[in-house]
């Protein structure tokens, strides 16, 4: 992936079909800002994909360590996987 390029809205909006293109083919994402902050990014499908992919192994790695780890502590109280993940997805909503 090559380094993003930053552009405000108001230039995104004047060439919408370009940073898609420039996403798809460059795989280049562009980083759009709105008054000066970083609001959002453009990034091909593909690369999206493979990224949430990457972020939910994380989770279920991570959830999987806790559960170990709490299997190994006998904690008292503790939560199946299934019911940790349901509370993660409770709070990310």
């Amino acid at each position: 992936m090559s380094e993003p390029v930053i552009e405000s809205m108001a230039e995104v909006r004047s060439h919408l079909a370009d940073v898609i293109d420039r996403a798809r083919r460059g795989e280049t994402p562009t980083i759009i800002t709105r008054r000066g902050k970083q609001e959002a990014v453009v990034i091909d499908i593909a690369e999206y994909r493979n990224l949430k992919e990457i972020a939910e192994r994380a989770e279920d790695e991570w959830l999987n360590r806790l559960a170990d780890e709490a299997e190994a502590e006998g904690l008292e109280g503790s939560v199946s996987l299934e019911e940790m993940a349901a509370m993660l997805r409770d709070h990310h909503s």
